[in-house]
């Protein structure tokens, strides 16, 4: 028999708070899986700001800055500024990190500062009812694109791990996945570097990772992963985009 460990990050009394299917809960263990076993436990400090991404610290036992929607990056740089000897890393949404906060999250990656940034990609606004975001494929309907996307009025997607690859202090940035058990291992290794590149002082960590939104795909949990394989992996390809640890 299996027996799943708690990871000694999370609080003792979390409750699971996201849609079923949804792979936030995934993504926050491998985060505090590798708090644990990096031993920041007791010296990190998390931001997040708006949306799904915002209930990570209903889980983790961590000292945590809740900041303006969009501000995390900006938010993460003034804290680690003031307490350069602490790790600090955002965890955000696509619309969060690459819309309403692209501003603050190009310009940190320019300047180069050294924190650890998470982006959860799903293509859509889950929080506040599945708008189109700044992730959402051509084509795809939501309750703000009710025809679908389409380049005359709505643009194309941004595809973020590779915008972030062209910012010079950006050590770190890759495209991950949570649709399979080798996928979810490589996500782990991803985070692991992004984290590791603020250790060395590096500069900016980044990892993209795709994500299921069922309940605002109107799909069950496997054609939501089915579709991340099908349609997004297609227009985000996986993979690193920068490692200047390799260069």
């Amino acid at each position: 028999m299996l027996v799943f460990e708690t990871p000694k990050s999370f609080k003792k009394d979390f409750k699971y708070s996201f849609c079923k299917g949804c792979d936030h809960g995934v993504a926050i263990r491998l985060v505090a899986e590798l708090i644990d076993e990096l031993g920041l436990k007791g010296s990190t400090i998390l931001t997040t700001s708006i949306g799904c991404s915002v209930t990570m610290y209903d889980f983790l036992d961590l000292d945590c800055i809740e900041a303006p929607h969009g501000r995390a990056m900006a938010v993460a740089t003034g804290v680690k500024r003031a307490k350069p000897d602490k790790f600090v890393f955002t965890y955000q949404g696509d619309g969060d990190f690459a819309s309403i906060g692209l501003a603050e999250s190009m310009h940190a990656a320019l300047r180069g500062e050294c924190i650890s940034a998470i982006c959860i990609n799903n293509t859509t606004y889950g929080m506040t009812g599945g708008q189109l975001g700044p992730t959402t494929l051509m084509g795809q309907v939501t309750t703000t694109s009710p025809l679908g996307r389409n380049r005359e009025y709505y643009g194309y997607p941004i595809r973020i791990a590779e915008q972030i690859a062209l910012c010079d202090g950006a050590a770190y940035s890759a495209r991950v996945a949570l649709d399979t058990v080798p996928n979810i291992r490589k996500a782990k290794a991803a985070i692991k570097k992004a984290f590791e590149v603020q250790l060395k002082g590096l500069g900016t960590g980044f990892v993209e990772i795709l994500s299921t939104c069922p309940t605002n795909w109107n799909m069950t949990p496997e054609e939501a992963h089915e579709r991340v394989r099908n349609e997004m992996m297609k227009v985000f390809p996986l993979g690193v985009y920068k490692d200047v640890t390799e260069e």
